[in-house]
């Protein structure tokens, strides 16, 4: 699990957040898995609607052009985003994700990383914390607007109940270049060990066995 502070800048999370108030809303558990629709309550931003797709790549492309997030996902392919509301009264039970999903470009993508943008300011709700159920136990996440927190798929977790305000955030699923945790995690710590040497041969071998790396795990 990753927390990235800042992902999205404060003057974009006013943008997203000015349009998601003039764009339509529908049922979430329409977006819902068979045994997730049973325990999902929220809203969503409704695709039919044209402002939604275009403010959702507007909100992708702000998250692969950030270069923690790059290093941490290695993003090969992209479900597409959903823009969720939660009011008071609103919550997401204990459930996991599918396996795989459509994919923003038509086809099937294998869920590897889950994320979820926050874009409201956490004063002004109260409740709504992402549950995570890892091997560390329960953990909650309730960051500032423009953080994100990215997981592995597969893991427990839930939106515990709202119970004043409004929660809004855009979530996703990314297919990885790199298929195995493990190795994005060596990739990712190559890249910051990367990020502390100067210039010279340390560097370079250090590009090239990340390369070889590269090689041998990343998928087509």
């Amino acid at each position: 699990m990753l927390t990235i502070a800042g992902l999205l800048a404060a003057e974009d999370v006013t943008r997203v957040r000015e349009a998601l108030a003039e764009v339509r809303f529908r049922d979430g558990k329409v977006t819902a898995g068979a045994q997730a629709r049973k325990v999902k309550a929220n809203s969503q931003a409704d695709r039919a609607d044209p402002r939604v797709p275009a403010l959702a790549e507007f909100v992708r492309e702000a998250m692969a052009a950030h270069e923690l997030f790059r290093l941490a996902a290695r993003p090969a392919r992209w479900s597409h985003l959903l823009f969720s509301r939660y009011a008071a009264g609103d919550a997401y039970g204990l459930h996991t994700d599918d396996a795989t999903m459509v994919a923003a470009d038509g086809g099937r993508l294998r869920t590897d990383l889950s994320f979820t943008l926050f874009l409201s300011d956490p004063a002004t709700y109260e409740g709504g914390e992402l549950l995570i159920d890892g091997t560390d136990g329960e953990l909650l996440f309730k960051p500032p607007a423009g953080a994100l927190v990215l997981y592995a798929t597969g893991l427990l977790h839930r939106v515990m109940p709202v119970t004043s305000g409004e929660r809004l955030a855009a979530v996703g699923w990314i297919q990885s270049l790199i298929r195995r945790g493990d190795e994005r995690d060596i990739l990712f710590d190559l890249a910051r060990v990367r990020a502390s040497l100067p210039d010279g041969e340390p560097r370079l071998l250090l590009d090239r066995a990340a390369g070889q790396l590269m090689r041998l795990w990343a998928e087509p």
